[in-house]
């Protein structure tokens, strides 16, 4: 007799109620009261990205990566910042070789309720050089980025760019360069947002795995550009 597959985990009402109710309450008396409220959230947290992995497997290079490297601290750091809150108000994780220091571009994931969760990927917050590298590469030969970006399935999941972008041109580039706008791009960052229903849907997991696939591309493409040396700038014919 074949084995029914296991019950997919996923995240549960209680989850996104201990999140609501952490807002309200961002104090360390209150969070150590309702440790074990926080434990089975990241019970949860730690289940679906479990079910994460073992479905970009294929695809991934993530043989050696763990879910513990993947989640990161409800702890706030602190020590530089005005706001004193000890906690997030969120729950986190980031999928990529190593998992969330991977120090590539990779996947991140963030479930907030109200419906502010989202799977969002893309250059964020880049080095001087790895900006310069995007512009170098927009100017040179923006063909392959904006076949990746304009596509329809890309578009209709991911159909807006966030991040900073300059008023003007960059220094070196003409201000009639007609790829003005990806040139002001500081950051190109994109996300899909998730509604509270979709969070706590059976098949989230698998929903966060299409969101990487698609945009998967777009991640190789700055992971190469950023972090594979080459030997000359590709040119148009």
């Amino acid at each position: 007799m074949k084995a029914k597959p296991a019950p997919k985990a996923g995240f549960t009402p209680a989850t996104l109620t201990f999140l609501r109710d952490l807002v309200l309450n961002n104090n360390r008396e209150w969070f150590h009261a309702n440790r074990p409220r926080y434990d089975a959230a990241k019970t949860e947290l730690c289940n679906v990205v479990e079910q994460v992995l073992t479905g970009l497997g294929p695809y991934e290079p993530l043989a050696n990566t763990s879910v513990k490297d993947c989640v990161f601290r409800i702890n706030r750091d602190i020590r530089f910042s005005k706001d004193k809150k000890p906690y997030k108000s969120n729950l986190a994780f980031a999928i990529g070789p190593g998992g969330r220091h991977s120090g590539r571009i990779d996947y991140y994931v963030h479930i907030q309720p109200d419906n502010q969760s989202f799977i969002g990927a893309g250059m964020w917050q880049p080095t001087p050089a790895n900006l310069a590298k995007f512009r170098q590469e927009v100017d040179y030969n923006v063909d392959e980025l904006k076949a990746i970006i304009e596509d329809d399935t890309f578009r209709n999941y991911f159909p807006e760019a966030h991040g900073e972008q300059l008023k003007s041109m960059p220094k070196g580039y003409p201000v009639d360069h007609p790829e003005i706008e990806l040139l002001r791009r500081k950051e190109l960052f994109f996300m899909h947002r998730f509604t509270d229903k979709e969070v706590l849907g059976a098949n989230f997991a698998d929903e966060i795995i299409r969101g990487c696939r698609i945009i998967k591309p777009y991640c190789d493409w700055l992971n190469y550009l950023f972090f594979e040396e080459k030997e000359e700038p590709v040119t148009l014919v």
